[in-house]
């Protein structure tokens, strides 16, 4: 699902939540729609690490909720569920929004690393002052850790000068990694693409990244990067 099926799947969920709150449809003859289309958005939103801001598994629980006393009214209704919404639909947004074209959508199923690129796209698409740009920087170099930890073997990929890299030391352990599984004269090329885009996320992210545009290309190299160490794993290879 792209994140616009899921935003209007998220649009009509909270359309069928305040209809039958407002006097509409009874809950017993929506409800299996609702609890279906509940499936589907958890799916969603778990593969993406994002947390529903909707508590309710069903419309009885949502019903609960409305005639508990302190929603007497439609209008008090509808305002609580958009509250209730907007905060996951701002989310989805940004990180649909984030700089950079995405030819893969779909998490590594790293969900660190997963986390920590969702978190470069939202803290980018807010970022306004020095320090914000900083903070993309340092993100973009706990991302770099991440995925190097995820597939750095210290029995299979030796570092060019035998030195055994530190658990921090994501440009180290990703080298051997490329090096390694990308040996031989036929991936030359590719073995050289992405060790130029690893270097530049390790500059980038190094640098006091002060700017819109430097933070931006720190976050676009790393995303490169962590597709491309997918890639050479395996991890976007399709299969059925």
């Amino acid at each position: 699902m792209t994140d616009d099926q899921l935003l209007k799947e998220i649009e009509a969920q909270r359309s069928l939540m305040v209809a039958v709150a407002t006097g509409g449809p009874k809950i017993q003859e929506v409800n299996q729609q609702y609890t279906d289309r509940r499936d589907r958005i958890t799916q969603e939103l778990r593969r993406r690490n994002i947390q529903d801001t909707n508590p309710h598994g069903d419309l009885w629980a949502w019903y609960g909720r409305w005639s508990a006393g302190d929603l007497g009214s439609w209008a008090s209704r509808r305002a609580h569920l958009s509250e209730m919404y907007q905060p996951l639909l701002d989310q989805i947004r940004a990180g649909s929004n984030a700089t950079g074209a995405r030819l893969f959508e779909e998490p590594t199923g790293w969900s660190r690393v997963d986390r920590g690129i969702y978190e470069i796209r939202r803290r980018l698409e807010q970022a306004e002052v020095e320090e914000h740009f900083q903070a993309v920087g340092l993100l973009c170099r706990e991302v770099l850790i991440s995925v190097a930890q995820v597939v750095f073997d210290p029995q299979r990929h030796q570092t060019e000068d035998g030195t055994q890299p530190s658990e921090t030391d994501g440009k180290r352990m990703l080298d051997a990694y490329i090096a390694t599984e990308l040996s031989g004269s036929p991936n030359e090329g590719v073995r050289r693409h992405a060790k130029a885009a690893l270097s530049l996320a390790n500059d980038l992210q190094h640098h006091r990244t002060a700017t819109y545009r430097q933070a931006a290309l720190c976050a676009e190299a790393t995303a490169s990067v962590v597709n491309l160490v997918a890639i050479i794993s395996g991890r976007r290879d399709k299969h059925g």
